[in-house]
């Protein structure tokens, strides 16, 4: 049997890299510009290997009955992974993919190709672009984790945005993002003071260790109009190998503090992470 080799490509965006796991057949990891970027086993598409991706997966699973299929629209790809996640666990969903980077879109795809049957279309467009030319009330979800290198873009944390993609979503829709910072966290401040403006509801899924402000690490914002049910959230994601808190309410006011929502004349990327947080090699 021909072993898999490592695959790189000059992308859109920087240099592309598909590294096989030596210890999992089928399995990937993409980098880009050697910055981890997505893990995927095409064999098990429910495996989540990178933490904040099984926040988020915890964060769909607890968003609707088991099995129930949902439309959700992904603001960054990567490998596809959620998508892949999604498909397997709540089969039938309508899913959209937006990516900025048409290269790397088609290299996922030509080497990490979507499970026959999976319902997931792909836009090579920028996320804001996008989501403000969306159908309205068209999606039951909206992930964003979108990175520009290691940053997540300015254009994509501000007031102005967070109305484009919350105009997407349903009256019962649910808002999922991945962020990154460390203390004395006020880039993840501003962004929960931003989504506040435009959601009632707000939580905040962490490792201990980052909201102490020992290192810096992954959050993952939830935002939605309606009630949420961090109990179910908070019990699986204590409960993972990776264990997290779950915060809201006048917790989660108090840490918000005096941050100022963003508006598209302040914005700002997301910080910059030390040497060394993000990088393979």
């Amino acid at each position: 049997m021909t072993e898999p080799i490592p695959v790189t490509r000059a992308v859109d965006h920087g240099t592309a890299k598909l590294m096989p796991d030596v210890d999992r057949d089928r399995a990937w990891l993409l980098t880009v510009d050697g910055a981890p970027q997505s893990y995927v086993d095409l064999e098990a598409p429910t495996h989540l290997e990178f933490e904040y991706a099984r926040r988020l997966g915890h964060a769909l699973d607890t968003l609707a009955e088991p099995g129930r299929s949902l439309d959700v629209l992904h603001l960054g790809g990567g490998a596809l992974t959620l998508p892949r996640y999604v498909a397997a666990t709540r089969p039938g969903s309508r899913q959209h993919v937006v990516e900025a980077d048409r290269g790397l879109l088609d290299l996922v795809v030509e080497h990490l190709p979507l499970p026959e049957g999976a319902d997931v279309t792909l836009h090579p467009a920028d996320a804001r672009a996008w989501l403000e030319a969306a159908p309205p009330r068209s999606a039951d979800v909206v992930i964003a984790d979108v990175f520009g290198g290691s940053r997540v873009p300015a254009h994509l944390t501000t007031i102005a945005y967070a109305q484009a993609a919350e105009r997407v979503l349903r009256a019962d829709g649910v808002y999922l993002a991945n962020l990154a910072d460390a203390t004395p966290f006020a880039f993840l401040r501003s962004q929960l003071a931003t989504l506040s403006v435009v959601f009632e509801e707000l939580a905040l899924i962490a490792e201990p260790a980052v909201l102490r402000g020992r290192r810096f690490g992954n959050a993952v914002l939830v935002a939605a109009h309606q009630p949420l049910d961090t109990a179910a959230l908070a019990r699986r994601t204590a409960a993972d190998a990776f264990a997290a808190r779950v915060e809201q309410g006048a917790v989660l006011r108090e840490f918000i503090g005096t941050a100022e929502p963003v508006q598209d004349e302040d914005a700002v990327p997301s910080p910059e992470p030390p040497a060394g947080t993000f990088t393979i090699g």
